[in-house]
């Protein structure tokens, strides 16, 4: 299986991408996630959404607006309502995460890799196989 980060952008008006898609593909969704993290002193948060492999060709997306909403534990903001208004229409909590910034590593598919193995041990991905 191959799973994968599809970047939409930092949740700026691509965050209505990333609703859409939840709810279009409403059954493929398996869990909505909020990374936070820290970039330079401020606390910002991603926002996921983990798809169903497809079946065939066994892909799983997991599509993401990358660090660019204020953390809503420290600064309350539409966007992530609208995140949280998407869970309640899936009926689907989420889970939130605080994981290391993309700043502190060299490319971003590296960070990816990072969050990947970080979901697989925290069991939110399946393993590979």
């Amino acid at each position: 299986m191959i799973q994968r980060f599809i970047e939409l952008g930092q949740g700026h008006s691509d965050i209505y991408e990333l609703l859409e898609v939840g709810r279009n593909q409403k059954h493929r969704v398996i869990r909505l996630l909020a990374l936070h993290t820290t970039i330079n002193d401020k606390q910002v948060t991603s926002m996921v959404i983990v798809m169903q492999p497809t079946d065939p060709g066994k892909f799983q997306p997991l599509y993401i607006c990358r660090e660019g909403i204020p953390n809503p534990h420290i600064t309350k903001n539409k966007r992530y309502e609208l995140f949280e208004n998407l869970a309640e229409e899936l009926d689907k909590p989420i889970i939130e995460i605080d994981v290391k910034s993309s700043v502190l590593f060299a490319e971003t598919e590296l960070y990816y890799q990072h969050l990947i193995g970080i979901l697989r041990m925290n069991r939110y991905l399946p393993p590979l196989g």
